[in-house]
């Protein structure tokens, strides 16, 4: 049996767009002799829908989108579609209104339905808002082939791997005990780094332990902050990967199940990610490119400052969008070196981008007249300095709006985590593209860019990072070295650690102390910043839940006496 897997890249809510890419896929595989298609999860609506799914006129409409689907796709062809389904019994015996669902069609015909039993809530997924967890284990028979159907989740919940149970049904293990011959798993799996090498070794675990043959299909593709990876992929019995799909595009895979071996063949098999820096960039660019022309932007515009953060964002929207397409913006102040406008040039002109110059020099003098009366006797502050970010915010939106540019934010993560941005300054923009990578990362990212020729100005990289904001300024005078910064930020934010932690793995902890101030005091700006790309497993988005107004101060306290005490708090 030929087993086709489509890794697609829907457009969130495009029902009829969504099938006619299922629909030519289906009639491509349909002329190869393909028995079997298999398509993401909610492939039909794109993932992820949110409160689109609140919206009965779009749950209706995905239902006669199916059903038209099924008509016109080829004989003699099964396909899953990823769709929902409507819970019949919700309004007798309780629960949610829909299930995450995948349809069997064959013969221009629903033949089946099968719903997704795990719902994860944690971090960026929210389904138990939408969906009621199907109960029972699914299967169909195709062929005289027993095949049992996963959905996404329904695959994370292996103990003997993960140490633990997360949910009380493992779906693996109880079609295991079914028997089936074969195990699909349609997935919207996001983006994060590293995590394909975590997928292959859990599902290669699964293989093995059940003795089962999984095909894993995933979707491609940027929706709004979420990256897509893809790298669909099918493992035997044994465990080997047999296929694998390219990442970071669409791509179509055909497998071949053995009916007396009962296990599946060996086909092409796409490289695995060996560099953390190449998927980053690679994931980056897909987000920036499908967030432009999902949203209907052609052209970027953004502000290059001769810094490093610019710098790679700029690298970043040009192959995402084209150099034609982006629009580089110079806006010198008096504190502005020579070496900042002589950068920003010289990575405009290895890049082909174009760029404006704008002084603000004179707008910066408009405000001090403004408000010399009301600033009369105060010292020159942050204040101050903030104001030359928000000249710069507003030329820039004023360009975009004027021509209609995307513009793109370019501050990083661990200026976001600190809150070392100004609202309404250099935090605006439509798509905050580097929200979630470390300074440190942003400069490994601009080393690996260059290995083979120089695209980002090698002064760039080397010289200390700076605002310049006011004369002689570096972020060290406000910042602990990023090395630093970015250590007790990973501790704090992704591993949970407390202060007795951090302090043990050798920090100081007046700069900790400092550290969780800052962090805690910049909530109120991040959730006013624009959508970030995600690439790490705790981002600053749809899945960090963190209160503005609380009582960070009392933790902090608590965590300080638990050092005192010599133990760690939990």
């Amino acid at each position: 049996m030929k087993i086709a897997i489509a890794q697609l890249n829907p457009i969130i809510g495009d029902l009829s767009g969504n099938a006619q890419k299922i629909l030519e896929v289906a009639q491509q595989v349909a002329a190869d002799g393909v028995r079997l298609l298999l398509t993401p999860e909610l492939s039909l609506c794109g993932y992820p829908p949110r409160d689109l799914l609140l919206n009965p006129s779009f749950v209706e409409a995905m239902k006669i989108t199916l059903q038209q689907l099924a008509q016109d796709l080829p004989a003699n062809l099964a396909v899953l579609v990823g769709t929902v389904k409507q819970n019949s019994q919700a309004h007798t015996t309780g629960g949610k209104s829909l299930f995450n669902s995948i349809a069997l069609l064959e013969n221009g015909k629903i033949k089946q339905y099968f719903h997704k039993r795990l719902l994860p809530t944690y971090d960026v997924f929210d389904e138990n808002r939408y969906f009621e967890p199907g109960l029972q284990a699914n299967y169909f028979t195709l062929d005289n082939i027993d095949i049992g159907v996963t959905i996404c989740e329904d695959l994370w919940n292996d103990e003997e791997f993960w140490g633990k149970r997360h949910y009380a049904a493992n779906p693996i293990a109880d079609l295991a005990l079914l028997g089936v011959d074969l195990i699909v798993n349609l997935s919207a799996s996001p983006y994060t780094v590293g995590k394909q090498r975590h997928r292959e070794a859990m599902l290669q675990h699964s293989a093995v332990r059940f003795q089962q043959p999984i095909i894993y299909t995933n979707q491609v593709g940027g929706n709004d902050d979420l990256i897509f990876d893809g790298f669909s992929f099918a493992l035997n019995a044994q465990g080997k990967v047999i296929c694998r799909a390219e990442g970071f595009t669409t791509d179509l895979l055909v497998v071949e199940f053995d009916e007396t071996e009962l296990d599946l063949e060996l086909s092409s098999v796409n490289p695995a990610p060996t560099s953390e820096d190449e998927e980053i960039w690679q994931a980056l660019v897909l987000g920036v490119r499908d967030y432009a022309q999902k949203c209907r932007f052609s052209k970027a515009i953004l502000g290059l400052s001769g810094g490093v953060d610019s710098s790679l964002v700029a690298a970043i929207a040009s192959a995402a969008l084209g150099k034609e397409n982006v629009l580089g913006v110079l806006m010198p102040s008096p504190y502005s070196s020579e070496h900042s406008i002589s950068d920003a040039l010289a990575l405009a002109k290895n890049l082909g981008i174009q760029t404006q110059t704008i002084p603000i020099g004179e707008l910066m003098q408009g405000f001090d007249h403004s408000l010399a009366n009301l600033f009369a006797g105060t010292e020159f502050g942050i204040a101050e300095e903030n104001i030359q970010s928000r000249i710069r915010g507003n030329l820039l939106m004023a360009i975009a709006n004027k021509f209609g540019y995307l513009l793109l934010s370019t501050g990083n993560k661990s200026e976001m985590a600190v809150g070392y941005c100004t609202l309404y300054g250099d935090m605006n923009g439509g798509l905050a593209v580097i929200a979630d990578v470390p300074k440190t990362r942003v400069y490994s990212i601009c080393n690996w860019l260059n290995r083979h020729e120089e695209i980002i100005p090698q002064n760039v990289i080397t010289k200390a990072p700076s605002a310049e904001l006011k004369p002689g300024q570096v972020d060290q005078d406000s910042l602990p070295p990023y090395e630093i910064l970015d250590d007790i930020l990973q501790r704090l934010i992704h591993e949970h650690q407390s202060v007795g932690e951090i302090v043990a793995a050798g920090h100081d902890p007046l700069v900790v102390d400092r550290i969780i101030q800052m962090l805690a005091r910049a909530e109120f700006k991040r959730r006013q910043a624009p959508p970030g790309l995600k690439i790490t497993d705790r981002a600053f988005g749809t899945g960090w839940r963190m209160p503005i107004a609380s009582n960070w101060n009392a933790i902090k306290q608590i965590s300080n006496e638990s050092v005192i005490a010599g133990s760690k708090s939990p």
